[in-house]
């Protein structure tokens, strides 16, 4: 246990955020978690906010000016910055307007109400409005990968996320191809690290930990095309 347990705030933005509630649902562990930090502010669980926080925890995508501003004071106040679920690390499901024309989308959600939300046109990851310094990818998180990362940091370690492919996982659980099956998957581009569970329960990878580094698109284009 650190003599000086360091600050931890979470904050949210456009999410749901399914990624706190898996952090506040991890029961007994959470006594373990606050026996290394000290948790100064996280409105799911606690009344509390302050400040004064050493690592910041960021959940949600960022749509709008004011959400831009509020990520930029978080992230002067915090030595570190964690940016946690596919919303805060790719953009996650709010960047399914991105690609689409703005002005339909807003019509098809709000209709004559449109008018009532300031918001982007493209919804953007935590990194493309400040500097993160780790992230914990899938929607929602890995409890216990959020747990190695927070050890990892206040151990002053780098913590270390998978960057090979969802199919590595796939092969050593010996799960059936989902390609085999006729669906499309987006395990050979899919950062690993959440066991293939969805490929487990007779599904398709969707990518929500997003690509890792150096995807092989080649092969994978090939395998589109076959």
């Amino acid at each position: 246990m650190p003599e000086d347990k360091p600050k931890v705030a979470f904050f949210d933005f456009a999410g749901c955020e399914g990624d706190q509630l898996q952090i506040a649902n991890l029961e007994e562990k959470l006594l373990n978690l606050v026996e290394i930090v000290d948790v100064v502010s996280f409105r799911e669980v606690s009344s509390n906010r302050s400040d004064d926080f050493d690592i910041a925890f960021v959940e949600g995508s960022i749509i709008s000016d004011h959400g831009a501003g509020r990520l930029k004071e978080i992230r002067e106040n915090a030595d570190i910055l964690v940016a946690i679920g596919s919303c805060a690390t790719i953009a996650g499901i709010n960047a399914i307007r991105n690609p689409q024309d703005f002005d339909k989308v807003q019509d098809r959600v709000y209709g004559d109400k449109a008018d009532y939300f300031e918001t982007w046109e493209k919804a953007k990851s935590a990194d493309a409005v400040v500097e993160v310094d780790y992230e914990v990818p899938q929607c929602p998180i890995e409890p216990d990968e959020f747990l190695y990362v927070v050890k990892s940091l206040v151990m002053g370690k780098e913590p270390l996320i998978p960057n090979y492919p969802v199919c590595v996982e796939c092969k050593l659980n010996e799960n059936i191809c989902a390609f085999e099956r006729g669906e499309f998957c987006l395990g050979p581009v899919t950062r690993a690290g959440c066991d293939s569970c969805c490929v487990n329960e007779g599904t398709k990878c969707w990518g929500c930990r997003g690509l890792i580094d150096d995807p092989n698109e080649n092969a994978h284009q090939e395998v589109l095309d076959e």
